[in-house]
Formats: structure tokens, sequence, C-alpha cells
């Protein structure tokens, strides 16, 4: 119960934090701007979602199948729909409760697929790891482009960073303190039925399973396989951007290297909030901004291509939560 508690608690800030920062970025145009802002949304070319649908939904496939190359040396080959299925609706459950998307991702590949979850567990946390290499790539990417855009903006992120401690230091501690109190009772409830054996056994359990997980990057046997996927899934998120750009007539002269710059920190707002709402729009804004383009422009785009990618999960996610248990089913059926 008190587990739970603290999600919701967390959920609640950082979705009010994402509210927040929808607001803080409406707020930051200023009255003479706000035509702009609306001519930009009525003038948009709405028809580009549907590319830019295309392209991040192959970037998902992507995932999926640089996924199984890291399940491959631990001897599980999982289908491939699963693996998107488990991709899409993880991405769908991140929408309403942060992180939860990865345990879910853990859990329904495990039952379908029948691979031990702190297995799993171990391939997610390489693939993050790679994430956020790539992430790091694309910011020194980023500043040997536009070394001053990206020093520029770099100053909207501390600001961001500093308001968002301020306003969360006493939710912070609320979380810490039902945290510390639900510990101690649950190191309390084992030393007192004596089943501290018992959890010492699965905590092992569960971490040899973890790291034999982890470290499937060492053992890949598809290495060029993986090095591809992963540069193809960043190449097709900077080409998104681009493409996004063309959305509204303000930002339609940007070009790749205003796409990198901006890629790099709206991936900082995919992280900061649920979904990236508020923070995506508002960051790259900024620094489309810092690139010559007004602040309402740069909002009106940065919020559709949040919508974007937000529709995406929403309408896949949910296309995928629909279709898994039938195609289970189908082939549990083939199987007999």
């Amino acid at each position: 119960m008190n587990k739970r508690l603290v999600s919701v608690i967390k959920y609640l800030f950082f979705f009010g934090l994402g509210i927040f920062l929808v607001w803080w970025s409406l707020h930051q145009i200023p009255d003479a701007e706000w035509s702009k802002f609306k001519e930009a949304l009525a003038t948009a070319h709405y028809w580009l979602i549907l590319p830019v649908f295309v392209i991040l939904t192959g970037s998902h496939v992507l995932r999926a199948l640089r996924w199984r190359l890291l399940l491959e040396p631990m001897g599980y080959f999982p289908s491939f729909p699963n693996t998107f299925f488990a991709v899409m609706i993880g991405y769908l459950a991140n929408l309403a409760f942060p992180r939860l998307g990865e345990v879910l991702k853990c859990t329904l590949l495990a039952r379908y697929e029948k691979i031990p979850a702190e297995k799993i567990v171990g391939t997610i946390v390489a693939e993050r790891a790679f994430d956020v290499l790539c992430l790091a790539l694309l910011f020194v990417l980023a500043l040997i482009l536009q070394f001053d855009v990206v020093t520029g903006s770099y100053q909207d992120v501390k600001t961001l960073q500093s308001q968002h401690t301020a306003s969360g230091s006493t939710i912070k501690l609320v979380i810490t303190i039902v945290v510390g109190l639900a510990v101690a009772g649950f190191i309390a409830w084992i030393l007192i039925t004596g089943r501290w054996k018992a959890l010492i056994k699965k905590i092992r359990t569960i971490i040899a399973g973890i790291w034999e997980g982890l470290i499937t990057a060492r053992k890949l046997k598809h290495k060029a396989a993986f090095a591809i996927y992963t540069i193809l899934i960043w190449v097709l998120y900077i080409g998104g951007t681009w493409l996004g750009f063309q959305g509204t007539n303000g930002t339609a002269t940007m070009g790749l290297r205003e796409a990198v710059s901006s890629l790099a920190f709206a991936s900082i707002g995919m992280i900061i909030t649920p979904g990236g709402i508020g923070a995506y729009a508002f960051l790259m804004a900024k620094v489309l901004e810092e690139n010559g383009i007004e602040y309402a422009i740069g909002v009106a785009n940065g919020t559709l291509q949040w919508f974007a990618q937000f529709l995406l999960v929403v309408v896949i996610g949910s296309l995928c939560l629909v279709l898994l248990p039938f195609y289970n089913k189908k082939k549990a059926h083939e199987i007999r």
C-alpha cells in the first residue's frame, strides 16, 4: 500500500510539473506574439503528422529488433510481434506512470515468451545504458554543430532544474519518510517471521538474473546489427525532428543541425515529465529561440511535435494492447 502511495505521489508531482511547464511555456509568450502562436497552429501542415508517425514507428520497430539481440546470448528467442507489443505497451504505460512501462515490458515478455523476468530486467538496464551513451554523443554532436546554441540553451535547462528542485523539495521529503517507514516495517516483518533466509536466496537469484541480462552486450552474436539498429534509431529521431520543423511556416527553414540540437534538449524533456508533457515543447522552443525563431512559433512547433509522438504511442500502444492476447492465443493454438 505504501509503495503504491509513493508511486501515486511521484506521478502527481511529475504530472503536475508537466502541467506547470505547459502553463509556463505559454506564459512566456509575450502578448504581442500571441497572434503569431495562434497563426502558426492555424496554418500548420497537420498532414505531416502521418510521415512523422511512420518514421517514429520505424524507430520503435528497430528498438524491438535490437532488444531481441540482447536476449539471444542467454538462449531466448522471443517472437518479433510479442517484443514489439511489449515495447509499445511499455511506452503507453509510461504516459500514465513514469518507469511503469519498463516493469510492464518485463512482465509481458516474461509471461508470453516464458523468459525469467529478472533476466529481462538486465537487458533493459543494458539497453538504457546504450541510450544514455547515445544521448551523450548527440549532445557532443550538437556542441560541434551549434556550440553557441547549446551553451545558451543550457542556461534555460539550469533555470528549469532550479524550479524543479525548489518546488519538489517538500514532496521529496514526504516520499523519503514514507519509503523509510515502509522499508523499516518490511525489515521488521522479515525478522519477526524468520523469512530472511528465503528472502536472501530470492534476492541472490534476482541479482544473478539481472547480471546475466546486463552482460549480454559483451556476448552479442550480432554486434554489427546491434550497432546499425542503434544508429538508425537515432537517425530516425533526428529525421523525424527535422520533418517536424516543416509543420509550421516559421520553422520550415530549420535544417539537420537545428534538428540535432533540438532533439538533444527535447529528449531531456521526455525524461523530466510523463511523456514529455510541457517540458518537450518548452525546451525545443528555447533551442529554436537560440536559432532565431520567435518563441511563440517555437512553442507551437514543439507542441505539434510532442503531440505527434503522444498520438503515436496512444494509437499504436492501444492497438498492441488489444492484439497481444489474440496473437498469443492463436500462437498457442498453432503449437497444439
